[in-house]
Parts: C-alpha cells; sequence; structure tokens
C-alpha cells in the first residue's frame, strides 16, 4: 500500500489514499453492499455500541466501502495542513463524512451547526436549491438568513455587525453560475472563532483549491460533481478538521437524519475519483480555449470565466485557487429565445443540468437550475434569460468548439458588440 505524505502528490492520493481499508486480496476496493455487520459475541457488540472498541455496526453508522471515500477526500482536503508543534510539523487531521447528496450535506451541515434564533449569513449567488433551503425552509426553524455580496468584505463586515447571532457564513466560490469568486482566507478571519465558515468547494475541487488551508471550519462538496466525473452516482461529503465540531454535532446529525450514500454510490465515486487530477487538468486546459473562442465570438454578448486576463478577479483566482477549473458561462445576443436556439441545435454538448462530467454538459440556470429563485433576485444577480452555463467536458477541445460554432450560429448576425467582454 502507498505510502500518503506531505510529498506525495495529488494524483497519487486520489489513487492510494483510503485503500488500506481494503484487507481482501482484490485490486480495486470491494463493494460491502450490506445493511448490517456480524458480531462475535455479545461482548463485541457491547463494546462497540459503547465505544469502546472500533469496528462496523449497521451501515447508516459507517461502512468500509464509503469509508474509503471519506478518506481519499479527506487526503486530498487536507493534503498540506499541518501545524508546528514543538517544531515539528504535525500533520492536521481531517474528519469527513459522505452524504446521499450534496443538498444532503449542505441541509445537514447547517441543521447540525444552527438552532433556533442563530442567524446564517451567505452569498447572493448560490446554486438553486441552496438558495431555496435558506430562502424558506429555515425560515420555519426560526433562523435568519442575509443574502450578500460576500466578494464585498465592507458588505460581510456590515452583516456581522448587524447580526451579532451570525453563527455561519456559507459561500460558494466559484459561486454557480456567474463564477463569481469570494477571498476565502479574508472572509475567515473575519469569522475568527465564534462564526462557523462553509465553503462549499464543488466548482473547484480539491485539486484546484483547498478551503481548509484557506482557513474554512468546513468544506462540502457534491461529490456527483466532478470527483465522480461520470454522471454515474450521486453523493455529498463534508469534512472539517474540528473534531469537537464533528463528533458533537456533524456525526450525531447524520446519524439522526440518516442522509447516508449507499456503498455501491460510493464504490462509483470512490473509481471516479482516481482520476480526479488529470481530469481537472484537460478540464481546465479546455475551458480555457473555449472561453477565449468565446470572447472572440461576435454573437456572445459576456462570458464568465476566471481565467480570462480581463476577469475582474483574476488576482484572486491565482492566489486562491491552483486553476481556474471547467465551467464557462456566457451570454448570447437576443436573451432567451436566442439561448433556446442554441441549446436546441448542440449536438456534442448534451443538454442537461449537472456539471463536472467527462463530457460537455449545457443548460439554461434562469429555467432551469435556478428556475426556484425569484425573478427578481434572479434579475438582479445577472443571472440573465440570455445566460448558458457550460461545464466543459474532456473530449477534444475543437469539437467541442466546433459543436458551439454550429449551434451559435443558428442565432441571426447581432448587431455590433458593446465593448464589456468578460465580466464577475
Amino acid at each position: 500500500m502507498a505510502r500518503i505524505n506531505k510529498k506525495t502528490g495529488f494524483a497519487t492520493c486520489a489513487i492510494h489514499a483510503g485503500e488500506e481499508l481494503n484487507t481482501s486480496s482484490s485490486h480495486t476496493n470491494p463493494i460491502f453492499q450490506t445493511s448490517t455487520f456480524r458480531f462475535t459475541d455479545a461482548e463485541m457488540g457491547h463494546s462497540l455500541f459503547c465505544g469502546d472498541r472500533k469496528g462496523y455496526i449497521y451501515s447508516r453508522l459507517g461502512n468500509p466501502t464509503v469509508q474509503v471515500l471519506e478518506n481519499k477526500i479527506a487526503a486530498l482536503e487536507g493534503k498540506n495542513l499541518y501545524k508546528k508543534i514543538g517544531g515539528m510539523n504535525i500533520k492536521t487531521e481531517v474528519y469527513p463524512l459522505a452524504f446521499a447528496s450534496g443538498m444532503s450535506a449542505t441541509a445537514t451541515v447547517v441543521m447540525a451547526v444552527l438552532s433556533s434564533g442563530d442567524h446564517l449569513i451567505t452569498d447572493n449567488i448560490l446554486y438553486g436549491c441552496t438558495n431555496d433551503l435558506f430562502l424558506h425552509t429555515l425560515k420555519r426553524y426560526k433562523i435568519g438568513v442575509s443574502f450578500v455580496d460576500c466578494s464585498n468584505l465592507d458588505e460581510v463586515k456590515d452583516e456581522l455587525k448587524k447580526f451579532p447571532n451570525t453563527k455561519m457564513i456559507f459561500l460558494e466560490t466559484p459561486a454557480n453560475p456567474t463564477m463569481k469568486l469570494s477571498d476565502i482566507k479574508a472572509i475567515s478571519e473575519l469569522c475568527g472563532e465564534e462564526v462557523c465558515l462553509v465553503v462549499d468547494n464543488t466548482f473547484a475541487t480539491p485539486i484546484l483549491q483547498r478551503p481548509l488551508e484557506l482557513g474554512a471550519d468546513i468544506v462540502i462538496h457534491s461529490t456527483t460533481k466532478y470527483i465522480s466525473g461520470h454522471g454515474s452516482a450521486i453523493g455529498g461529503v463534508a469534512l472539517t478538521t474540528d473534531q469537537e465540531l464533528f463528533e458533537k454535532k456533524l456525526y450525531p446529525m447524520i446519524i439522526d437524519t440518516g442522509g447516508i450514500p449507499s456503498p455501491h454510490d460510493a464504490w462509483l465515486i470512490n473509481l471516479g475519483l482516481k482520476t480526479l487530477a488529470l481530469r481537472m487538468e484537460r478540464h481546465c486546459q479546455n475551458a480555457m480555449e473555449v472561453a477565449r473562442w468565446l470572447v472572440d465570438n461576435p454573437m456572445i454578448e459576456k462570458v464568465y470565466y476566471p481565467g480570462l486576463d480581463d476577469f475582474p478577479q483574476r488576482e484572486l483566482a491565482e492566489r486562491q485557487m491552483d486553476g481556474f477549473g471547467g465551467i464557462i458561462s456566457f451570454e448570447v445576443r437576443g436573451e432567451y429565445e436566442a439561448a433556446k436556439k442554441v441549446l436546441n441545435s448542440v449536438e456534442l454538448c448534451t443538454l442537461a443540468v449537472s456539471l463536472g462530467c467527462v463530457d460537455s454538459l449545457i443548460e439554461h440556470p434562469y429555467t432551469m437550475t435556478h428556475n426556484v429563485v425569484p425573478k427578481d433576485i434572479k434579475d438582479w444577480l445577472g443571472i440573465t434569460p440570455g445566460m448558458i452555463r457550460l461545464s466543459v467536458g474532456i473530449e477534444d477541445v475543437a469539437d467541442i468548439i466546433y459543436d458551439l460554432d454550429k449551434a451559435i450560429s443558428t442565432i441571426s448576425k447581432p448587431m455590433p458588440k458593446t465593448e464589456a467582454k468578460a465580466v464577475s
């Protein structure tokens, strides 16, 4: 079994970390497709339930296949996490929990950390279902929520002063679908010890961005996306370096609410995860070429991609991330009717929601992923009827561009373009 240490690369971690749980001779970790586990005797069962002995009891409480996935992601998110103790660099422990979906991870984390009377500050641009959870569901439990532009630190500071009962700040960075970035390190410093900073890292993955290194308390992924990479399973994960938070709040909450992944889904996601580093490299390369091509296309009004030279937060992207990701949003001239023409004309790109698959996926945020967001809020945030979100796959980039070119050419020839090209 490969030894994982601070010199081990991300690709090696993605392949080998967590594999020590395989006690059989199989090359690929087996699927422990079982609901419960046998005890050798009554004393063993008692000691496991008391916590005096480590082992497996029931798959809602822990499963070897699921644990491989958890440990693998923990190795990636915590790869560079060390603290100095007595002049020595000691590896910081990362505590992971896998979930049945990304939304299960988000909802469980929020329920575990927040109580009635607490306040949550979140960015004004979020995945549609996260937005709906915060906007509607939390109100039923008397948890206050305020939406601010978290890329503006002054707004975050003002909101913290306005709501001294704030217990959590929740970010997506890059944000879905505008690709807006928030400064994780700076916001973590504003949070101090009293406010829990949670970062949804789905778009970037631990290959490109590691929020725990930047001061976040909890990092969340929808493992359905890049971590799985093949559109074959749904899952989520949450990780923290705070042992007390994990043991007293996060783990008890998933046990009580039961939002666990199936062993088979965990196994599929684990297989996909093994190629994450390689795939992210190709996703980033392809996305950069496609974004530059879109900027030069006269039928495209705006392009949202952190890797573009004139992207307003390019400096933050370079400082906070190890690459610019595989997601591009762009606006076509002609708004919804034009966007609909493009979406109905692609052949290589798959018209479907989700993202992070090996194949390119294209969708319409205004009427699909962010359909639940009120119209006035979408308009205010710049999620326009003409916006298209493209998850750039790992196909030959010339073929992706050819497909987009054919689809975009179905739009009537536009008037001369405005000066603004790339926006945050």
